[in-house]
């Protein structure tokens, strides 16, 4: 984080655990309606690897640390408190939640929004991890202008590989599409052909890797590809153990790429008073997207605690006028 984290009270109206894109922009809308709100955030972003965010208008390259760090600084603008915190459960309690944390301390809410993110499982193949976010990738949008006309790699590794293949074909002239685990069927091999990207069927055992920069993809057997860039699609699993006492459900996604926990288009879970955004719902979304999802989420959160104070006020005037009535209709 950047130093600084806000004394925690005890209770909140909204606590946000994730201080990410989409967390933050939650708290920004609902601090922004005089919400009371903290965001607890462990300090892992996701693209804590990447040098640069893009595809995200006027802020196009910045630093994922440095946009977070302006976006923590607009939230306590308003109000808000930002907490270096790790979650480790939390609970339905009466009305709200009790969020209890690593330190042993507690705060409650009424309301949360869980913004965790995803972590990404890569293959089991020596080196990729050291390269990750760096010339080992995942996403043409978020990466590919940086490694265009370059010697690309894909590693056949998910139900996307082949798709990701023509995404990062269209940005090289040399792609080359490794089986590895996912060989293409007679009907992409057509495609990847009529593209003029080369199948390499031998497993994957390795990267090479030369003055800190990928320089190819070992073969088993020990042949070497030259590539400067290997595209992999990673295992996305949802970023939900430590909230398991929610009983959020973690279900596969649809495309075969990973588990994440399903809401309606506003954010809204399964579970009553609990709203989710970002990667942690939404597998695929990059930084603007999962953005949206929060001040979605931040928004619908606030309506839904309008109406519930309405309400309140509304059984508090009647409490109120019940005994007037009953003096007013005795004279």
């Amino acid at each position: 984080m950047d130093g600084m984290s806000d004394d925690l009270a005890q209770k909140y109206d909204v606590v946000v655990v994730g201080g990410g894109a989409a967390g933050l922009n939650g708290a920004l809308m609902l601090s922004r309606s005089r919400r009371s709100v903290v965001v607890l955030d462990s300090g892992q972003p996701r693209n804590a690897p990447a040098e640069g965010v893009h595809g995200l208008l006027g802020r196009e390259g910045m630093a994922p640390a440095e946009l977070l760090e302006r976006g923590r600084a607009e939230v306590r603008g308003y109000g808000a408190h930002v907490v270096a915190a790790e979650v480790v459960d939390a609970v339905a309690e009466g009305a709200g939640f009790l969020v209890t944390l690593s330190d042993g301390r507690s705060v409650r809410a009424r309301r949360l929004l869980v913004a965790t993110g995803l972590v990404d499982r890569l293959p089991d193949v020596p080196g990729l991890a050291e390269r990750w976010g760096r010339d080992v990738l995942h996403c043409p949008y978020c990466h590919g202008w940086e490694v265009r006309d370059r010697a690309i790699g894909v590693l056949g590794s998910g139900p996307m590989s082949h798709h990701q293949a023509l995404l990062f074909r269209q940005l090289s002239d040399d792609v080359v599409f490794f089986a590895h685990q996912v060989p293409p069927d007679d009907e992409q091999a057509e495609q990847l052909a009529a593209l003029g990207v080369r199948v390499v069927t031998a497993p994957v055992v390795g990267v090479e890797v030369t003055d800190d920069r990928l320089s190819g993809v070992v073969l088993a057997g020990g042949d070497v590809v030259p590539r400067e860039a290997l595209a992999v699609a990673t295992r996305m699993e949802a970023r939900v153990s430590s909230l398991a006492g929610l009983g959020l459900p973690v279900v596969d996604h649809p495309a075969g790429v990973g588990t994440h926990v399903p809401t309606d288009l506003t954010g809204r879970s399964e579970v009553p008073g609990v709203w989710v955004a970002g990667n942690v719902s939404d597998l695929t979304a990059q930084v603007g997207a999962s953005a949206a999802q929060g001040a979605m989420a931040g928004a619908q959160i606030n309506a839904d605690l309008v109406a519930e104070d309405a309400a309140a006020a509304v059984s508090a005037g009647r409490a109120a006028s019940g005994p007037q009535r009953a003096a007013s209709s005795s004279r």
